[in-house]
C-alpha cells in the first residue's frame, strides 16, 4: 500500500515521484514499464538516434493517415526511466506566452506557469526575469558547434529574419541556437534531473519493467494499478491517488482500458463501462513536421562523430558531434503579418534525416524544416482491442484541417528560400528531399507525402473535457492524468519543459499548497 501510485516515469512522472516524495510521511511508489536508463546512448547526446525501434522505444505507428497518401507515421515514445527525455532532441523551449494564456483555465496563464518553469531550471546563464537557476533541470547552450549550424542561422539572417539569442524570453520570433536540457554536454533527462537523485529516499519506491494493464477502481474511487512484471501478476495499491503520467498515447488507453471512455467503443470490446466518458482519447494533436533534405561533399555532418578524435574530443571535453542534440539551430516566424504569434517553427540538423529517422544517412547532409505550431486537425487514441499488451490504435489526421496545409506550404516555401542563401550554398549542392518545384501543387504534394510527427503529441485527456483544472479525472475520485494530454491545445514549441512545469504544478495541487507567486523563484535564487 502507498499513498499515491505514479505510472509511467517520463518528463512528467519522474518530477511528481520527487516532488511528492520530499514529504517522508506519504509513501510514493513509481511504476515504468520499461527498464532503468542505463543505456549509453541516451546519455550521450547524439547516440539517441539508435534508440529507436529498440525496447527502450514503445514503437507506435499511426493509423494510415488520410490526408498524408494513406502512410502509417512512425511515433517513436520513451519506453523506459526518463520516458521520451531520455529519447528526445533536448531542445528546452517553453511555448508563446499566448498559448497559455488562451486556455483561460483559472491557474494555468503563463503568469500563473512561469514560477514553476524557472522553479525546475537550472540555466547556466543564471537566474532572470525569464530563467530559474538551481533548479533540477539543467539548461545549457549547446557544445557541438556544427558548421552548418551557424551557416543555417546565417541563411535566416541573409533572408531577412531577425537573430533571437533566447526563444524563453521576450519574443520568440527570429532565429538563433537552441539551449538544450544537457549538463556539462551529457543529456538531462527527467530521470537524471529529478528521480536519480530522489531515489535514496526510503519513502519512494520505483519499479522498472512493469507493464500498468489497468486502474483498479471501487465504487467510484481509483484503488490502485494491476499489471504484470514479466510472467507475474502485480498489483499495487494507493491509498490517496492514482496518477497516470504515461502520456498522451498511453494514459488515454490505460482510462478506457479501465472501464473509463467511450461506451459506444467499451462496450463491443466487453470492457464493463465505469463512467462513459466520450472524449476521452479526442483532442490528440501533434506538430505535423516537414523536413528538407540536401547532400553535400562537405565532411562536417554527424556522420563523423564516430571518428577516434570526435570520440576523444567528446571523452575529455565532453564537447564535439557526439555532443550534438541534432536539432541544434532553428527558430520562429509568422507565415503573415498580422497573426499575433509565430505559427511555424524550424529546426536545423548537421545530419541527413531519412525515413522518418528510421533510415541510416547515406551521405553528408544538411536537414532542416519546420512545423505548423497551433495546428487544427484533431486525432485520436482508441482501443483496438481489449487486451493491455495490445498497442492503441493512433490517428493523428495530420491535415484534416486544410489551413494546417496551407501554413506548412507557407512553410516550405520559406525554407526553400534559405536554401537560395549564400550561406547555405556549400551544404545544398545536391537537393536530396525537396518539393518538385515552389508551385503551391508541388509542395503539398510534397507535404502529403513526406510529413513527420515532431513527437509532440499533446490533448488527448484535456483539462475542461477530461480532467477538471486539477488534472483529477472527471467522474471518478483519486485518479489524475498529469502529463501533456492534459493540454487543452498544443503549445507552441516544443513539449517536455511545458510537460516538467506542468508536472511541478500538479505537485502542489496534490499536496495542496499554496501556488508559487511570480516573484519566489527569482528571489529565492538571489538570497542563495
Amino acid at each position: 500500500m502507498y499513498d499515491y501510485v505514479i505510472v509511467g516515469a517520463g518528463s512528467a512522472g519522474c518530477v511528481l515521484a520527487a516532488r511528492l516524495s520530499e514529504d517522508p510521511d506519504v509513501k510514493v511508489c513509481l511504476i515504468e514499464a520499461g527498464p532503468a536508463d542505463t543505456s549509453g546512448n541516451i546519455h550521450v547526446p547524439a547516440g539517441a538516434a539508435k534508440l529507436f525501434r529498440t525496447e527502450l522505444d514503445w514503437d507506435y505507428d499511426s493509423h494510415t493517415e488520410p490526408f498524408c497518401e494513406g502512410r502509417r507515421i512512425y511515433l517513436p515514445r520513451g519506453r523506459v526511466l526518463g520516458g521520451t527525455s531520455s529519447l528526445n532532441g533536448m531542445i528546452y523551449i517553453r511555448g508563446n506566452r499566448r498559448d497559455y494564456d488562451s486556455w483561460s483555465l483559472p491557474g494555468w496563464s503563463h503568469d500563473e506557469l512561469l514560477p514553476y518553469f524557472k522553479r525546475a531550471e537550472d540555466n547556466e546563464w543564471g537566474a532572470s526575469e525569464y530563467h530559474g537557476a538551481g533548479g533540477p533541470l539543467a539548461v545549457s547552450d549547446g557544445r557541438s558547434h556544427n558548421p552548418m549550424s551557424e551557416a543555417f542561422i546565417k541563411a535566416t539572417a541573409e533572408a531577412g529574419y531577425s537573430h533571437n539569442p533566447d526563444f524563453n524570453g521576450e519574443t520568440q520570433d527570429g532565429f538563433g541556437y537552441y539551449q538544450v536540457t544537457q549538463r556539462d554536454g551529457m543529456r538531462c533527462s527527467s530521470a537524471v534531473a529529478y528521480l536519480h537523485p530522489a531515489m535514496r529516499r526510503p519513502n519512494l519506491t520505483v519499479e522498472t519493467n512493469v507493464q500498468v494493464h489497468r486502474v483498479t477502481l471501487s465504487e467510484g474511487r481509483a484503488t490502485g494499478i494491476a499489471g504484470r512484471r514479466l510472467e507475474e501478476d502485480v498489483e499495487i495499491r494507493a491509498e490517496r491517488e492514482v496518477i497516470l503520467a504515461a502520456g498522451a498515447y498511453n494514459s488515454p488507453q490505460l482510462l478506457m482500458l479501465s472501464g473509463i471512455g467511450p461506451a459506444e467503443q467499451l462496450g463491443p470490446l466487453g470492457i464493463p463501462v465505469i463512467v462513459d466518458q466520450p472524449l476521452v482519447g479526442r483532442n490528440l494533436q501533434d506538430h505535423p513536421q516537414f523536413w528538407l533534405v540536401y547532400a553535400h561533399s562537405q565532411p562536417v555532418s554527424l556522420l563523423v562523430a564516430g571518428e577516434e578524435r570526435y570520440q576523444r574530443q567528446y571523452a575529455e571535453e565532453r564537447s564535439g558531434p557526439l555532443a550534438s542534440n541534432g536539432p541544434e539551430a532553428g527558430g520562429f516566424l509568422r507565415s503573415s503579418e498580422d497573426l499575433a504569434q509565430p505559427d511555424l517553427q524550424f529546426t536545423s540538423l548537421p545530419v541527413m534525416f531519412a525515413d522518418g529517422g528510421l533510415g541510416f544517412p547515406t551521405a553528408h547532409a544538411l536537414s532542416y524544416g519546420g512545423y505548423v505550431l497551433q495546428p487544427r486537425s484533431r486525432g485520436s487514441v482508441t482501443l483496438g482491442s481489449d487486451d493491455p499488451t495490445a498497442k492503441p490504435r493512433i490517428s493523428h489526421n495530420y491535415y484534416a484541417d486544410d489551413t494546417d496545409l496551407t501554413t506548412a506550404t507557407a512553410g516550405v516555401r520559406a525554407a526553400l528560400d534559405f536554401a537560395r542563401q549564400t550561406a547555405l550554398a556549400p551544404y545544398t549542392e545536391k537537393p536530396y528531399s525537396v518539393p518538385a518545384s515552389d508551385s503551391d501543387a508541388d509542395i503539398r504534394d510534397f507535404l502529403r507525402r513526406n510529413t513527420q510527427t515532431s513527437y509532440h503529441a499533446a490533448g488527448s485527456c484535456a483539462m475542461g473535457k477530461v480532467t477538471d483544472g486539477e488534472l483529477r479525472v472527471l467522474g471518478v475520485d483519486g485518479l489524475r492524468v498529469v502529463d501533456a494530454s492534459v493540454m487543452p491545445t498544443l503549445i507552441s514549441g516544443n513539449t517536455n519543459a511545458p510537460t516538467i512545469a506542468i508536472a511541478e504544478k500538479a505537485a502542489d495541487l496534490i499536496r495542496d499548497v499554496a501556488p508559487l507567486p511570480r516573484d519566489a523563484v527569482a528571489a529565492a535564487a538571489h538570497h542563495s
